[in-house]
């Protein structure tokens, strides 16, 4: 009987042994390619854009955040739509969101923040009566009309008009409100007709 059992135990061995040795094999592959590293980048990788705070700012401060799925139509690069038509740049997949969404009077500062790939900015215009935001008429390069602007958030760690929040910066700008009702918007081309805007409420 012993005998008979001999050459099963050795055929255990051997595979406990192989799988041994294929565990190992596979635990370097992954640290060395830096898989077992979550979401650290690999050596050499830098974020794209400038990463950077805003300093104490003044007033009622907002939050805006601002988003894309970039590589969902070919990322910066990519092209724009001319005709701005909901849906043809990335099928709706950009975002703007304030918090919070009502504020009184007065001093108002916007802090921008930057969560996508593409290059956005912050615009302040006043929300006509009996308007919603996302229902301005799109231009033929894929912009709204921006008169009446109060002011806007573009630029790299700094406040007001700059060259875009590139992504992970942030920037910033301040306000002075009356009460009433504010669009938020990104006025790059074909981004606000993917929903990059957001109603802000403004009290006494």
């Amino acid at each position: 009987m012993t005998a008979n059992r001999r050459p099963g135990t050795w055929l255990v061995v051997a595979v406990a042994a192989a799988a041994l040795v294929l565990g190992i094999a596979t635990t370097a592959i992954l640290a060395a390619t830096g898989a077992l590293r979550g979401t650290a980048p690999a050596p050499g990788h830098r974020a794209q854009g400038t990463r950077c705070g805003a300093p104490a700012l003044a007033g009622h401060v907002v939050d805006v955040t601002v988003g894309d799925m970039g590589h969902m139509w070919g990322g910066p690069g990519g092209p724009t739509p001319a005709d701005g038509r909901p849906g043809r740049h990335g099928m709706g997949m950009m975002r703007l969101v304030s918090h919070p969404a009502t504020v009184q009077a007065g001093k108002v500062t916007l802090r921008v923040f930057n969560a996508g790939t593409l290059t956005h900015e912050v615009v302040v215009l006043p929300l006509p009566t009996g308007r919603a935001a996302g229902e301005r008429a799109v231009g033929a390069g894929g912009r709204v009309a921006e008169t009446g602007s109060l002011g806007e958030a573009s630029r790299n760690c700094g406040a007001g008009a700059g060259h875009g929040i590139t992504s992970g910066a942030t920037g910033w700008t301040t306000v002075t409100l009356r009460p009433g009702r504010y669009e938020l918007l990104c006025n790059y081309p074909g981004h606000y007709a993917s929903g990059m805007y957001s109603e802000l409420d403004v009290t006494r």
